[in-house]
């Protein structure tokens, strides 16, 4: 069975709009972006599986004409998606919850640097322009 390429550039545009919405610091976006990567995941997971008779024991002889049970579609990507979906479900509430609660109290959803991560920069920042890097060679 060969993927349809609508379908192929579909998830791909979905991947990369949702991690590219992840990477951004307002929490409104990282929430949309996950949803993005959510619903990639989801049409991904679907993609990969094969078309065939419904996932009932007794009901695929009927509809393929008397066909053994290879011919029925295998149902774990769909217990997977609907996994994925209550999942996806739980982190859009919870990021939710998380970007209300700073724009609450913030008045923004901006995310901040965080002072150890600002000393850790400066720090790096000085060991660098100090010269006693391993990797280079004395001239």
């Amino acid at each position: 069975m060969t993927p349809n390429l609508v379908y192929v550039v579909v998830i791909g545009v979905l991947f990369a709009a949702g991690v590219s919405m992840v990477l951004e610091r307002s929490l409104t976006r990282v929430l949309m972006g996950m949803i993005l990567l959510g619903n990639g995941v989801n049409l991904l997971i679907l993609l990969g599986g094969q078309a065939g008779a419904p996932p009932i024991v007794g009901g695929a002889s009927s509809l393929v004409g008397g066909a053994s049970e290879d011919a029925m579609a295998d149902p774990l990507p769909q217990i997977m998606v609907l996994t994925a979906i209550v999942i996806t479900l739980g982190m859009t509430a919870f990021l939710l919850a998380l970007a209300y609660r700073s724009w609450a109290m913030a008045g923004h959803d901006e995310v901040q640097d965080d002072v150890e991560d600002r000393r850790i920069m400066l720090l790096a920042e000085r060991d660098e322009g100090s010269g006693t890097d391993d990797t280079e060679e004395p001239s």
